[in-house]
C-alpha cells in the first residue's frame, strides 16, 4: 500500500498537551488522537501543521519543531505520521467541528484509547530528546557528583549503565541513583538483565541487544519503560516486537569506547528510522547539539554518556 504522509501536533501549554476525539464516523472514531491530518500534494509539513491546526481548533501555530517521524501500517491503510512539538500558539483552541478536547498532562496520555499508530507519539511526548547515559569508570561517590551536575543542567532521563559492577553492589547504588533522579524530577532507567528491577521500583529497563535472542515477551509491566538497544533493522524489528517503548540506534558516528565499530553515519541512521514504529535515539559520538539533527532525521533525539549535560 502506499504510504500516507500525515502531520500531527503535540501542542503543549503549561505542561499540559491537548488531545481530541475522533469523530465516530472516521477512520478509527471514537478514539483519542493528536491533531493534525494529511499533507496534501506539493504542501510542505509545516504548511500543513499550520493549515490543519487552524481548520481543527482555530488556533495558528507559531512556534513549533520536529519531534519524531513514524510509521504504521493498518489493516486497511498504511501512514507516516510526522509529528511535531507545537510550544506557542494564537488563539483558544476549540474543536471546530464539535469534536471534544482535553488537556491532560503526559503522564496521564496512557489512559486515553488512542489509534495504534498514535501509540509512539504517546511515548515520544514524555521523552526528553536526550537520553543521558551514566560511565562506569567511576566510584559511586563520583558517580553521584557527576550525576548532580548533569541533573542540575536539566537531564531527564537517565540510565545507569555499569556493567563492571556485581549484581548487588548495582542494586545497592541503584536505589541511591533513583532517589537523587526523583528528587531532580527525572526519571531513572537500570541497565541489564531484567532481574536488576527486583526490589526497585526504578522507571524503566534498558536491555542489551543480547537480550533480543533471550527474551519471548516483554520482561517487564507496561507501566514502566522498556528501552533496547540496537545496532540495525534486524534489531530494530525485534527490540519492536518484544514490546519495546524506544530504543537507541548505534554507533552513528565514531566513538572512542568502540572504534572498530563502523559508524552508520546519519544518511543511513535515517534510513533505519524512517522504518522504525517506535522513538529512536542516536548513540555513539553524539553531543547536545546534535539532538536537533536526530529530531531532522526523525529520531527522538540523542543519548550518551560525557558528550551530553557537559555545561
Amino acid at each position: 500500500m502506499k504510504r500516507i504522509l500525515v502531520v500531527a501536533a503535540v501542542i503543549r501549554r503549561e505542561g499540559r498537551i491537548l488531545i481530541a476525539e475522533r469523530a465516530a464516523h472516521l477512520h478509527q472514531g471514537g478514539l483519542w488522537e493528536f491533531p493534525g491530518g494529511k499533507v496534501e500534494p506539493g504542501e510542505s509539513v509545516e504548511v500543513a501543521l499550520v493549515r490543519e491546526l487552524q481548520e481543527e481548533l482555530g488556533i495558528t501555530a507559531r512556534s513549533f519543531a520536529p519531534l519524531i517521524r513514524i510509521a504504521h501500517d493498518y489493516p486497511d491503510k498504511s501512514v507516516c505520521l510526522d509529528v511535531w512539538d507545537v510550544t506557542a500558539f494564537e488563539g483558544e483552541p476549540v474543536g471546530q467541528e464539535g469534536q471534544p478536547i482535553c488537556w491532560v498532562a503526559p503522564d496521564e496520555l496512557s489512559g486515553f484509547a488512542f489509534p495504534a499508530a498514535n501509540h509512539a507519539i504517546v511515548t515520544a511526548a514524555r521523552l526528553p530528546d536526550r537520553y543521558l547515559m551514566t560511565p562506569d569508570d567511576l566510584t559511586p561517590a563520583l558517580r553521584r557528583d557527576w550525576l548532580a551536575a548533569r541533573l542540575a543542567c536539566g537531564a531527564r532521563l537517565v540510565v545507569f549503565r555499569a556493567p563492571s559492577l556485581s549484581l548487588q553492589a548495582y542494586r545497592t547504588e541503584a536505589a541511591g541513583l533513583l532517589r537523587q533522579c526523583h528528587a531532580a524530577g527525572a526519571r531513572l532507567m537500570l541497565h541489564g538483565d531484567p532481574a536488576v528491577l527486583v526490589g526497585i521500583a526504578a522507571d524503566g529497563l534498558h536491555l542489551p541487544a543480547r537480550y533480543l535472542s533471550l527474551l519471548e515477551k516483554r520482561p517487564v509491566p507496561s507501566d514502566v519503560f522498556l528501552a533496547v538497544s540496537t545496532h540495525g533493522r534486524d534489531e530494530l524489528v525485534q527490540a519492536e516486537r518484544l514490546g519495546a517503548d524506544f530504543v537507541t540506534l548505534s554507533p552513528v558516528a565514531e566513538t572512542a569506547s568502540h572504534p572498530d565499530a563502523a559508524p552508520l553515519g546519519w544518511g543511513q541512521f535515517a534510513e533505519l528510522v524512517e522504518c522504525a514504529t517506535v522513538p529512536v535515539f542516536a548513540l555513539g559520538g553524539m553531543r547536545d547539539g546534535d539532538a536537533v539533527l536526530a529530531r531532522k532525521c526523525g529520531a527522538q533525539g540523542v543519548a550518551g554518556i560525557r558528550g551530553l549535560f557537559a555545561g
